[in-house]
């Protein structure tokens, strides 16, 4: 399994179950996407403002609800194995993503599988079991929160020193020194704390010492 990262902008999820698991799944792809959930009951859960339509599909009805939505990714989360399998027929005829809720351990070929997430934009970091021990990948996430605190900033302090140094026509293996310096230095990550411009004092002067280093 090798991991990508999608852009669903635009685009619709399409849920089946309103259990907790439905209801995460919407939570999730609703900052980015159009989210619509089909079930006959709904958890009494938040689904971050997905849309809740209130039905019953049988397992014909599964295709028409995909075909009518049209769906970047359909999400398979009811608690009925043939619904799910439905779901994923008609999603794959569609050349839509299939997420399998019910899918653990060994996965389907071709199933989608959600990872625990950090963003801190632009840095996005996530982790997966491969559904064996979702514990795991929340404990593993909240690591990773506490541990990158601020690597969005940091991302976009070294983003600009790069270009700057680019621009300057410092050669290639001299910027990637003084970037990777700056990713390094502890100081610089304590100083993000202070905002940038505090950073970037610190950065700069990792940078001076570097180059004083190889002169």
């Amino acid at each position: 399994m090798i991991p990508l990262l999608h852009d669903f902008t635009g685009e619709t999820v399409l849920v089946f179950g309103g259990g907790p698991v439905g209801a995460r799944k919407a939570r999730r792809f609703a900052a980015e996407a159009e989210v619509v959930v089909v079930s006959p009951d709904f958890a009494d859960r938040e689904f971050g403002g997905a849309e809740r339509v209130r039905a019953a599909p049988d397992i014909d009805a599964v295709r028409e609800w995909v075909d009518r939505a049209d769906p970047a990714l359909v999400v398979a989360a009811t608690d009925d194995a043939a619904l799910n399998d439905a779901a994923e027929a008609a999603a794959r005829d569609r050349g839509a993503l299939v997420n399998r809720a019910d899918d653990h351990g060994e996965q389907s070929v071709g199933n989608v599988v959600v990872p625990a997430t950090v963003r801190d934009d632009p840095v996005t970091i996530a982790v997966a079991t491969g559904g064996r021990s979702p514990a795991l990948s929340k404990h593993l996430r909240e690591r990773f929160e506490a541990e990158f605190s601020g690597a969005g900033e940091m991302a976009e302090l070294t983003g600009d020193i790069r270009e700057e140094l680019k621009a300057a026509d410092v050669p290639p293996t001299e910027r990637r020194n003084a970037v990777r310096a700056v990713v390094r230095n502890d100081d610089v990550w304590k100083a993000l704390d202070s905002g940038r411009s505090k950073a970037r004092q610190v950065a700069t002067d990792v940078i001076g010492d570097i180059s004083g280093d190889s002169s």
